[in-house]
């Protein structure tokens, strides 16, 4: 009987060690399935677009080309959520709380006042700035190496003392020129400063012109085409988005415009030396990609352009008879015809 009791005691020892291993055996089984979930978790991008024109639609077709190029594809393993605020600014809080609302992995403001729409309304999302001239000026970040929050991306600072000294390369004979921004953009006030003064280094008088809205702008140009030998206009959302009515105004009395993108040259501009919106764009795709990967946004970078591409428009350039200098040419890239 003693016997019989000890087989049954190491029985039950042994069903229940094999009991165990079976169990440890599941879990690690179980774990592969675990990671693939993860892997395929069908992650969600959030963009919120400023406004609609050229600049801003190219900047966004080249984040989401980013992104299919990194290997991610819609409705298999990421959603794009695309939000346009048509310059409102009530709209631009609304939507950030709607992407917000919707737990986007990633949130991408294109041009400065939707960024700050987004920073004022999530402090845990990662951001990634998209066409954001002054991060800093703008207080999106505390340093351009070290932004210090949620917030990383890229800036479209251009190269505003180039594009003044291809103005008055074109224009030789320039002696004034006008500053056409918008008085509601605090980028486009710190561009004004520094073209103002290169330009006034060049021997050139600069006569600003601030409007207020796009309705001011046709009655603007009417005025600074008496008063210029050129227009100059920054990287400003405002004027961006009338740059049709600029072009019709500026060229009944052909007047020339030096841009500061080259899709307003492409519009009817003459020249500019800039950043081309779609490399912008799929940089900004490619911070997206490395979020989203697990990146802190916090020692992330910024990242700014080096160096600008002349950009020239020929027919632009025969319609109001500026002679292009063959030197201009050779590495010049020409639109718009």
């Amino acid at each position: 009987m003693k016997n019989k009791g000890l087989i049954a005691s190491v029985a039950v020892v042994f069903l229940i060690i094999f009991g165990v291993f079976v169990f440890q055996m599941g879990k690690m089984n179980q774990a592969p399935t675990k990671t693939t979930k993860k892997e395929n978790k069908i992650q969600t991008v959030g963009i919120l677009q400023f406004v609609s024109h050229p600049a801003l639609d190219t900047i966004t077709k080249g984040v989401k080309d980013a992104l299919k190029e990194a290997g991610y594809q819609e409705g298999k393993n990421i959603k794009i959520i695309f939000q346009n605020g048509q310059a409102d600014q009530s709209k631009l809080a609304t939507m950030s709380q709607q992407l917000v609302n919707k737990q986007a992995d990633v949130l991408v403001g294109v041009a400065t006042p939707a960024a700050l729409a987004l920073a004022n309304t999530t402090d845990d999302i990662p951001i990634v700035l998209g066409a954001v001239t002054d991060p800093v000026g703008s207080k999106l970040v505390q340093d351009l190496d070290h932004p210090g929050k949620n917030i990383t991306g890229v800036s479209d600072q251009p190269p505003v003392a180039s594009q003044i000294k291809l103005g008055k390369q074109l224009l030789p004979n320039a002696k004034t020129v006008g500053m056409l921004y918008s008085s509601t953009e605090v980028n486009s006030k710190y561009q004004i400063e520094q073209a103002t003064k290169t330009a006034q280094e060049l021997g050139m008088t600069v006569k600003d012109y601030p409007v207020a809205s796009t309705n001011e702008i046709a009655q603007t140009v009417q005025v600074m085409t008496q008063n210029v030998d050129f227009i100059y206009i920054p990287l400003d959302n405002t004027i961006a988005n009338a740059m049709q009515a600029v072009v019709g105004e500026a060229n009944k009395s052909k007047t020339p415009i030096i841009t500061s993108v080259d899709t307003m040259v492409e519009q009817g501009g003459l020249a500019t030396v800039g950043i081309d919106q779609y490399t912008l764009g799929k940089k900004t795709g490619e911070m997206v990609v490395q979020i989203l990967k697990g990146a802190d946004p916090s020692v992330t970078p910024v990242y700014t352009f080096k160096d600008g591409v002349t950009v020239l428009n020929q027919k632009q350039a025969d319609f109001l008879g500026v002679q292009i200098p063959e030197e201009l040419k050779k590495n010049a890239q020409f639109v718009g015809n």
